[in-house]
């Protein structure tokens, strides 16, 4: 083959990726509280971002601001030619199933929900694996013996990060005392740092050192409270360790960073399937933050422990037990 020959056979190689690349449209409906929540919504757009930047595909993108605007939102993304239209929360699985009906030649991705559809996506956690891990250093952390939790909206997602991690703590310390408040029963629960922040200062008060918040935006109210009484606390969904060096423990993460690239990347490669994917340990779907941040926090028994935990769960010689599979946590 001539180098003219071989030039050739490149640039057609080259405009065929990029025809590939220009079949997708990608698009994304966060969920109330916005991209920047520093938490879950936050950690999908830090994913899409990473793709942006990695195939120079542009997206496009809402932020719900309020309950009626889900369906809207994602019906507008599709008939604007959207694909594939990714939609953040649980929330959204009752918006997205109706639209999706709708567009059925449209591929749907939702983090954090199920929808039963072919052309229908739909990527869930075990967040009870990673709460258990932090649950393990928050009572080994705790000089007290005593360790707290603020979930967010009291529905029964929530209520698995709890579950999950009262049985990390008294994984560590069979005596510990895990004191639980949820913020409140409506969406408001999620942006809420004032209340977040009087809850911690009421579990402070009762001895807790060390809280895990899963929350939101309320959770910067629970760090702030933590920070200013000079305790611990945990952060969620995202690695949260930098926001107050020194006050967070750690962070459980929850890859949803990762899951909403796959579904861009699977779009763009053609590798996109329907289905229900769910990712735990195992996966490489939850997991706790060291950094810089919070190393000086973290000693080696602590690491050690959480490291055998770890492999315990995966292994099945530890099974955490699941709030949302009986909605209960009687241990």
């Amino acid at each position: 083959m001539t180098f003219k020959h071989i030039s050739a056979a490149i640039a057609l190689a080259l405009t065929g990726a990029m025809a590939q690349a220009a079949d997708i449209t990608p698009a994304v409906v966060f969920d109330m509280g916005g991209k920047f929540d520093k938490s879950f919504n936050q950690g999908v757009y830090d994913g899409i971002e990473r793709f942006k930047a990695d195939t120079g595909i542009e997206y496009k993108e809402f932020e719900v601001t309020n309950e009626t605007q889900r369906e809207q939102a994602l019906r507008r993304m599709a008939q604007r030619g959207a694909n594939p239209v990714l939609g953040i929360g649980f929330a959204q699985a009752g918006p997205l199933e109706i639209v999706a009906k709708e567009f059925p030649d449209t591929k749907f991705t939702i983090i954090d929900g199920v929808v039963d559809l072919p052309n229908v996506q739909s990527v869930v956690f075990k967040e009870h694996e990673g709460s258990f891990l932090v649950g393990v250093l928050a009572a080994m952390a705790s000089e007290g013996n005593a360790v707290g939790f603020v979930g967010g909206m009291d529905i029964p997602l929530i209520r698995r990060f709890a579950c999950g991690y009262v049985q990390g703590a008294k994984h560590a310390s069979p005596t510990v005392t895990v004191i639980e408040n949820m913020t409140g029963t409506d969406p408001s629960a999620w942006n809420n740092p004032g209340r977040g922040s009087e809850l911690a200062k009421g579990q402070f008060d009762r001895g807790v050192d060390v809280i895990y918040a899963a929350a939101g935006g309320t959770g910067g109210g629970v760090y702030q409270a933590a920070k200013d009484g000079g305790k611990l606390a945990i952060g969620v969904d995202s690695n949260q360790n930098y926001i107050h060096p020194g006050t967070m423990l750690t962070s459980m993460l929850k890859r949803v960073d990762v899951a909403a690239y796959n579904a861009f990347e699977g779009a763009m490669k053609g590798t996109w399937q329907p289905g229900i994917s769910v990712l735990g340990l195992a996966e490489g779907g939850v997991g706790w933050a060291l950094d810089e941040h919070n190393e000086s926090l973290i000693t080696a028994d602590m690491k050690a422990a959480v490291e055998l935990a770890a492999g315990a769960i995966v292994a099945g010689d530890i099974e955490v037990h699941d709030y949302m599979s009986n909605n209960s946590c009687d241990l």
